[in-house]
């Protein structure tokens, strides 16, 4: 990428409209952003998913807006191309317009150019108000994981005639109210498909099949350094947390053989110096 990617560059890419598929990865560290970014990834969400994949919680409830303001800011640091998307965790929009605003800026400041949040109608007055505060907002509907108390546990939605023109009907909302897209998470693929035709911003799926603009995966899922939980929706690209143990595990082996570090892996006096205290090493010896 040669030009840096944007709100309004992303709310034009339809794929019925001749467009390639958007693909996002989450990043939580500059490593992280300057992988994705590498590879060509036209957006990173700083997603509230850092609470499971990396700071060891069971769901995503557990991350507060600092939390996620760390790691956009590590993420912006390495000045990605990709455009930055913040996620706005559970509690950070659901109390008042103001703080949900304030919440948002929060983000903003530490580096994103957009947020994301979940939920349908019921959230609009808060989109509203972020957009009217020039923030861009993108809306995520579906399976939404800061509802896993609500919907009893990480279950595909929309799965009844009635559930699914419901489901298109908030798409509708989010994109009339200004969401320049959307996140189809957890949905049978037609109705994904359902949604896509009906809105004229890009849907981005996650287990929502094939008939999306685009597609998000999380960074460890992708890589295979997450192993304790792997969705159906998942494809591995690589096994990093298997070549990563193997290569711990040769290292501890190097350290408790003397192998390493090696005479080359370590820092030498010049010979005239070496000599010199080679003369008082008797004294400090004794």
């Amino acid at each position: 990428m040669s030009t840096r990617v944007t709100a309004p560059s992303v709310q034009a890419r339809k794929v019925s409209q001749g467009h390639e598929p958007l693909v996002m990865v989450t990043a939580y560290d500059a490593p992280g952003a300057r992988m994705v970014d590498e590879a060509g990834a036209d957006l990173i969400l700083v997603g509230d998913s850092v609470a499971m994949v990396v700071l060891g919680y069971d769901d995503t409830l557990q991350v507060t807006t600092d939390d996620i303001a760390h790691h956009t800011a590590a993420v912006a640091r390495a000045k990605p191309d990709a455009m930055i998307i913040g996620d706005l965790p559970w509690m950070s929009y659901h109390v008042s317009i103001e703080e949900t605003v304030r919440n948002a800026a929060t983000l903003v400041r530490a580096g994103a150019q957009a947020v994301k949040l979940e939920g349908g109608s019921n959230r609009l007055p808060m989109i509203e108000a972020l957009i009217s505060a020039q923030i861009p907002v993108m809306g995520h509907i579906g399976l939404t994981p800061q509802s896993i108390n609500a919907f009893g546990g990480f279950r595909v939605q929309a799965k009844t005639t009635q559930a699914a023109l419901e489901l298109v009907a908030e798409a509708k909302a989010l994109a009339h109210a200004g969401c320049f897209a959307l996140v189809l998470e957890g949905v049978p693929d037609d109705v994904a498909r359902l949604v896509t035709d009906a809105v004229d911003v890009p849907t981005i799926g996650i287990g929502a099949g094939r008939h999306c603009d685009g597609q998000v995966l999380v960074f460890h899922d992708v890589l295979g350094l997450e192993d304790r939980f792997v969705p159906k929706f998942v494809r591995r690209y690589a096994e990093l947390k298997t070549v990563g143990v193997a290569a711990l595990t040769e290292f501890a082996a190097d350290v408790r053989s003397g192998a390493f570090p090696a005479d080359d892996e370590s820092y030498h006096l010049n010979a005239e110096t070496a000599e010199e205290l080679s003369l008082y090493g008797h004294d400090v010896d004794g």
